[in-house]
């Protein structure tokens, strides 16, 4: 596969300040996610990681700083996942690391996208049949825990634990700079709670925290990016 076939898959923004957001346009809109690459002085951090139907880790190699890559899943559902297994120092909340060393579909419900009249809508590669589709497992480094810091040398990302859409949902907060990663806890479209590991009462306590962030923007697992103003009414939406 050469650059540019790789590339085309992939579509990719720069956010500026060193941060790209990368997405896979051909893949159906439930499961076309969003991946965020962080430069920081003293490593880059990778946030999710795709479906998997395509290398990730060329694009991202291209992409990088040249520092050590940290790569931290916000929770193990196919979408942000698919990709996680071509990384190494692989982090995630503690709640996750049994799907993220087996991937069952019934954790990361790889089956829903394979029954999708049109998954994606051109084949990843000429002989991909959508069958076949599997997420690869990827055992973690490190788990995760609400409070955790990640350094980058420059900037530290504290990690708040977002239960609701599924157990072991975080969001990554950039205290400093006011920048929030938040996963799918929150983001632009219809939210998800009525999978078999949702908890509608869980997640309205995580939407509250939410409401209460003192952040600029927040970057979501799907969609554009929120400002605080958006985040909060989505938020406080779901509690009323």
């Amino acid at each position: 596969m050469n650059a540019k076939a790789q590339h085309d898959w992939f579509a990719v923004a720069d956010l500026g300040g060193g941060l790209f957001k990368i997405h896979e346009p051909h893949v159906h809109r439930f499961f076309r996610a969003n991946i965020f690459l962080l430069h920081g002085r003293d490593a880059d951090l990778l946030i999710d990681f795709g479906m998997g139907l395509r290398p990730l880790a060329p694009l991202v190699s291209r992409l990088s700083s040249g520092a050590p890559l940290i790569a931290v899943a916000t929770h193990s559902h196919a979408d942000h996942v698919g990709g996680f297994h071509e990384f190494a120092e692989r982090r995630a909340h503690s709640s996750e690391a049994a799907v993220c060393a087996t991937t069952p579909d019934s954790e990361t419900f790889a089956a829903m996208f394979r029954a999708l009249d049109a998954p994606v809508t051109i084949p990843p590669h000429p002989d991909w049949r959508r069958d076949q589709y599997r997420i690869a497992p990827a055992p973690l480094d490190v788990a995760l825990a609400e409070g955790d810091i990640i350094s980058l040398g420059d900037r530290r990302l504290e990690v708040l634990h977002l239960p609701g859409h599924s157990p072991g949902c975080i969001g990554l907060i950039d205290r400093e700079n006011g920048v929030f990663f938040s996963g799918d806890a929150i983001y632009r479209g219809m939210l998800v709670d009525d999978l078999p590991h949702s908890d509608r009462t869980v997640y309205r306590a995580t939407m509250a925290r939410i409401a209460a962030l003192d952040v600029a923007v927040a970057h979501g697992g799907h969609g554009d990016a929120l400002s605080v103003q958006e985040m909060r009414a989505v938020a406080l939406g779901y509690c009323a």
